[in-house]
């Protein structure tokens, strides 16, 4: 049995746990977020198509009573990671996020996506606007394709945190601090006090928290 744990965490990033009070699903999302295309060989990736079963096994297994999501990306395919988040957003059960190292561009969706959100101090988070890397048509609508998927992020992330939609487009569009690039740099601290994660804290208090939440349901 711890075999076979050992093997579903290394492998596939998730992990029961069910040794405490309550039995909590533990899912990792680390590095890129693959979607629809398959990222170059030798980066870590997290595909999507992996987590959705898990997240609907973590929905329907009686056994489960809440969800903690360990961030660690530097963000991906847009689309995959807005999809992960609404899914997360979805589940019944009492879930907290944690974001440890990175939650980056498109990871933001996914840090705040659950019920509550959890911060170390030294994580950091990129706020800024939507990339393109392959080839794509100067058109008109082209720039119109861009800016709803914008808005699509920009409202998700508004209604699953503190932070209003004018301010996270301001630390989006925000110019004087990356280099040949736009956008901010939030630190756990930072992006507690700017509403967009709820609370400054590690995996202990991500776990106290949800236990709360089991035992007061």
């Amino acid at each position: 049995m711890a075999e076979d744990r050992e093997h579903q965490a290394q492998e596939e990033g998730t992990l029961l746990c069910a040794q405490g009070d309550h039995v909590i699903h533990c899912l990792t999302v680390i590095g890129q977020i693959e979607g629809h295309s398959e990222a170059p060989a030798g980066q870590k990736t997290t595909k999507y198509e992996h987590v959705i079963p898990r997240l609907v096994a973590a929905q329907e297994d009686p056994a489960v009573e809440g969800l903690l999501v360990l961030l660690n990306t530097v963000g991906g395919d847009v689309e995959a990671g807005l999809a992960l988040a609404e899914l997360i957003a979805s589940v019944s059960k009492p879930s907290a996020t944690l974001v440890l190292g990175g939650g980056h561009s498109i990871g933001i969706p996914l840090a705040v996506s659950a019920r509550r959100s959890f911060i170390v101090p030294t994580a950091t988070m990129t706020v800024h606007p939507v990339r393109h890397s392959g080839v794509m048509l100067g058109v008109p609508q082209t720039m119109h394709w861009f800016d709803q998927m914008q808005q699509r992020i920009t409202g998700f992330v508004a209604s699953h945190s503190a932070m209003t939609e004018k301010r996270y487009t301001q630390l989006m569009l925000h110019t004087g601090e990356l280099v040949m690039d736009m956008g901010t740099v939030l630190d756990g601290r930072r992006a507690v006090k700017e509403g967009l994660i709820d609370q400054l804290g590690g995996l202990s208090d991500a776990l106290h928290w949800l236990y709360r939440e089991i035992e007061g349901e």
